[in-house]
């Protein structure tokens, strides 16, 4: 009875492991990669959107569909697109002095309220990579009138900066998970 006993034990144990595995691997499969701060393989792609010069503010062919934040570095300008390939907002942002590389990221935190590494006081973050120095990348709005505040250029900001009123947008459209598109 004794070895009956542990034989079934051990067979509990063998599909605890082998159930935790299996959940294990469909978290991770579920997790969009760009989570982790790395831009997806559609990066090359994505870089080289073509603009419709006789509507800058036009969204760029080639950058992606569905619902997703479009970031443009050439032009400091943003789109908001919904999952039907609409634009629902449009507008120009002041980048701080590092930039993320074009590729696909998704939305990875947010804060509602916290002091941007500049040392200004800003809402609405919305991050969605890390350098390799682990700067976050994301976009925020200054506290105070709401107008952009430019970057001090001695130190390292990821911050990419929008009026409150855009923040306002961002932060209501780019929830967790939300792809943030990055092109030149």
């Amino acid at each position: 009875m004794a070895g009956t006993s542990s034989g079934i034990v051990a067979g509990l144990t063998a599909a605890a492991v082998g159930a935790v595995g299996f959940l294990a691997f469909q978290a991770r499969a579920t997790v969009p990669a760009g989570l982790g701060g790395k831009p997806s393989a559609s990066a090359s792609a994505a870089s080289k959107a073509p603009r419709d010069r006789r509507n800058p503010t036009a969204l760029p062919h080639g950058s992606g569909t569905g619902e997703r934040v479009v970031y443009s570095l050439d032009d400091d300008r943003v789109w908001l697109v919904s999952a039907r390939d609409r634009v629902q907002r449009t507008f120009r942002v002041r980048p701080g002095n590092l930039d993320p590389l074009p590729g696909t990221y998704w939305v990875s935190s947010r804060s509602n309220a916290v002091t941007g590494s500049d040392g200004v006081p800003i809402e609405h973050v919305v991050r969605f990579t890390t350098t390799a120095d682990g700067i976050a990348i994301g976009f925020s709005a200054a506290v105070g009138d709401g107008s952009p505040v430019a970057a001090d250029p001695g130190v390292k900001t990821g911050g990419i900066r929008e009026s409150r009123s855009d923040g306002d947008a961002m932060w209501l459209f780019a929830t967790i998970g939300v792809p943030v598109v990055v092109i030149r």
